[in-house]
């Protein structure tokens, strides 16, 4: 995994700036969304609402607001009497958890998004793509957050043009392309997965169900080996 310097004794003034007023929640939320992925709030690490109110120059309210959808994304976790704390990263049998569940949904998605695409399906499938313009060479939040949105709205995409809701909302509880890059982010994990992206965005456009699975799955096992090393 990327080394990143973790802040083991609270939260460096350096890490933060005062979160603009104009939006405030989300704004607040975007900070600590950074924090948590970069690991200047290392995980498995209690958080102390009152000292990120403080270096943010917030009141502690958004910051709570902030935590919760962390505790709903799986990022943070709320214990009893002691509040809340940053989630452990993935390990090895998590991320070959992970991974499986993706290998029974997704193939079968790509595949029945070929039998139903139409012209307009086709064409959210190649804006979609036109969204990454090019891979970012940092490695931290800031520079593939983007990328990461890319990602999980690529792959719901896909779900949507299967037109199964059920399997699109087990699909969004995973989190998992947050999870995933939290876990570990870099060139060599971006450069072919927009690559792979565009062989199965072109195997639905065509409307070939098989080519589409193939292209899917083959993606899927590339994205597990890319990542399998990383986790512990």
């Amino acid at each position: 995994m990327v080394a990143r310097e973790p802040i083991s004794a609270g939260i460096s003034h350096a890490a933060v700036k005062p979160a603009a007023r104009r939006t405030l929640a989300d704004d607040v939320h975007e900070q600590l969304t950074a924090l948590i992925m970069d690991h200047a709030i290392p995980p498995n690490t209690k958080v102390s609402i009152d000292e990120l109110a403080r270096q943010l120059e917030v009141s502690p309210t958004p910051v709570r607001e902030a935590l919760a959808r962390f505790e709903e994304a799986g990022l943070v976790r709320k214990e009893s009497l002691r509040g809340y704390f940053t989630t452990p990263l993935l390990n090895r049998k998590q991320v070959d958890e992970l991974f499986e569940f993706r290998r029974h949904l997704e193939p079968w998605a790509a595949a029945r998004a070929a039998e139903l695409v139409d012209d307009e399906g086709a064409g959210r499938l190649l804006a979609e793509l036109h969204t990454v313009h090019s891979v970012p060479p940092g490695t931290d939040y800031e520079s593939y957050k983007a990328l990461t949105a890319h990602d999980t709205r690529f792959h719901e995409l896909i779900f949507s043009l299967a037109d199964n809701q059920v399997m699109l909302a087990a699909f969004q509880r995973t989190n998992c392309h947050l999870h995933l890059f939290r876990l570990f982010y870099g060139t060599a994990l971006a450069s072919p997965a927009v690559s792979e992206h565009s062989r199965v965005a072109d195997a639905i456009s065509a409307g070939d169900p098989d080519r589409a699975r193939g292209a899917m799955a083959a993606h899927i096992d590339l994205s597990y080996n890319r990542l399998k090393e990383r986790a512990q």
